[in-house]
C-alpha cells in the first residue's frame, strides 16, 4: 500500500506540479473532462437589459481577477445608466485585506466596458463615486449613441491568463514598445539577464511559501476552487483544473479525488512552491506596473492600463501571469519598496515570455444576469 501511495503522489507532482495524494473518501469517477467557458452558452433572459447592454456587459465581465473572483456587480439606474459596484461577497480579505487588487479588477473591467461599448457605438462617461476601496457605489456610467469606435472584441474574448510553457527568449526590443506604447511611465520590462530579475524571482517563490503557510491565506484558496466539473458548473468562477493548466489524467484525478481539505495539508502547500519555483525559472523576465499613488482613482486606471496590455500579448505570441503573492505578503513587499527603487507603488508583478502556441482561454464566467442588480 505504501508503495502504491507514493507511485501516486509522484504521478501527481509530474502531472500536475501542484498537488499530492490525499485520503479521500466517497470518490466519484464520472468527472471525465475539464469544464471549460465554452462548455456554456447563456441565453439573455430576466433583465431589463438590451441586447447591446448585455453584451457590453459580458464583455466587460472577461476581464481578470485574483482568483478569478469577478468582485463587480452593476446596478441598474435606467437603460446605459449604470453604477458599476464593489461585490463584498467576493473579497479576498486573506490575500487583499485592503482590496486593493479589487479595485484593480474593476479597473480592467471598466476597460473592457468602454472598448466593448465603442465597438457598439457608444461613448461612455465615467464618474467615479468611491473615495475608499471598501465602499460599494465605485463608478457611474452612462452611455450615449456616438460613432463606432471599432475595436477588436476578439482580443477580450481571446485573452488568457497562461502559466506555462514560458520560453526563456527575452523579449525583442521591439515587441517591448509594441506593449507598453504610450505606457512607458508606468510599464517596466524587466529581463531574465537582470540581477533585479533574479531578485524578483526568489522572492516570489519566498512569498508563495509566506503565502502557502498563512492558514487563512490558504483556507481562502481552497474556498475558491472548483475541483470538481460539478462546482465550476454551478459557480462559474474561481480557479478549475483547466484554468490551473492541469489536464488528461492529472485533471481527471483531481476533479474525482480532490476537495479543500486537501488544499490544507502539507503535500498541497509544498508541491504550490515547487510548482512556483518552475514557473519563475522559465520566463523571459519580469513586467511590473505602477500607479502614481494607492488612491481609488490611481487603481482603477492601473487596472486599466494591465488589461489594455493583456489584451495586446496574443498577437505576439507573448504571455502574462500575475504573480501578486510578493506585494499580498507584508515582509516582501517591503522589501520590494526598498530593494527595487521605484519612484511609484507597484500594482501589478506580471511574469512574462514567449509562446510557441498559445492556448484558448477556458476561465469561467458567470452569466451577466448573475452580476446584475435591476
Amino acid at each position: 500500500m505504501r508503495k502504491i501511495l507514493m507511485n501516486r503522489k509522484k504521478f501527481i507532482s509530474l502531472a500536475a506540479g501542484t498537488v499530492a495524494l490525499a485520503g479521500v473518501t466517497g470518490y466519484s469517477l464520472s468527472d471525465k473532462s475539464n469544464y471549460i467557458r465554452s462548455d456554456r452558452t447563456d441565453q439573455p433572459g430576466g433583465t431589463a437589459l438590451t441586447l447591446d447592454e448585455r453584451a457590453i456587459l459580458y464583455l466587460a465581465s472577461l476581464a481578470p481577477s485574483g482568483h478569478n473572483t469577478q468582485p463587480w456587480f452593476v446596478k441598474y439606474i435606467e437603460p446605459y445608466h449604470w453604477i458599476i459596484g464593489n461585490d463584498k461577497t467576493k473579497w479576498l480579505n486573506g490575500v487583499d485585506p485592503t482590496q486593493r487588487e479589487t479595485m484593480l479588477s474593476i479597473g480592467a473591467f471598466l476597460q473592457n466596458l468602454e472598448y466593448a461599448a465603442g465597438n457598439l457605438g457608444y461613448d461612455c462617461d465615467f464618474v467615479l463615486l468611491a473615495a475608499t476601496n471598501e465602499e460599494e457605489s465605485v463608478v457611474e456610467v452612462r452611455l450615449a449613441k456616438s460613432t463606432v469606435q471599432v475595436y477588436d472584441i476578439e482580443k477580450i474574448k481571446q485573452r488568457r491568463t497562461v502559466r506555462s510553457h514560458y520560453g526563456n527568449e527575452v523579449l525583442k526590443n521591439d515587441d517591448v514598445k509594441f506593449l507598453i506604447g504610450t505606457d512607458a511611465e508606468y510599464i517596466h520590462f524587466i529581463p531574465n539577464t537582470s540581477k533585479q530579475c533574479h531578485w524578483l524571482s526568489e522572492q516570489t517563490i519566498e512569498a508563495n511559501r509566506i503565502q502557502s503557510y498563512r492558514d487563512e491565506a490558504q483556507k481562502e484558496l481552497s474556498e475558491w476552487i472548483r475541483f470538481s466539473s460539478r462546482d465550476a458548473e454551478k459557480y462559474r468562477d474561481g480557479l478549475t483544473t483547466a484554468g490551473m493548466e492541469i489536464e488528461g489524467i492529472a485533471g481527471w484525478f483531481l476533479r474525482n479525488f480532490y476537495d479543500k481539505a486537501d488544499v490544507m495539508k502539507k503535500t498541497f502547500r509544498e508541491q504550490s512552491i515547487d510548482k512556483v519555483r518552475n514557473q519563475v525559472a522559465h520566463a523571459a523576465g519580469w513586467l511590473l506596473i505602477t500607479s502614481n499613488d494607492d488612491s481609488v482613482a490611481s487603481l482603477l486606471e492601473a487596472g486599466r492600463r494591465m488589461e489594455r496590455l493583456f489584451l495586446n500579448v496574443r498577437e505576439k505570441n507573448i504571455a502574462l501571469h500575475p504573480m501578486t503573492q510578493l506585494l499580498e505578503e507584508a515582509v516582501t513587499r517591503q522589501k520590494l519598496v526598498s530593494s527595487m527603487g521605484m519612484g511609484q507603488p507597484v500594482q501589478f508583478i506580471l511574469r512574462t515570455g514567449y509562446l510557441k502556441a498559445y492556448p484558448e482561454p477556458v476561465s469561467l464566467r458567470r452569466p451577466v444576469e448573475r452580476f446584475f442588480r435591476g
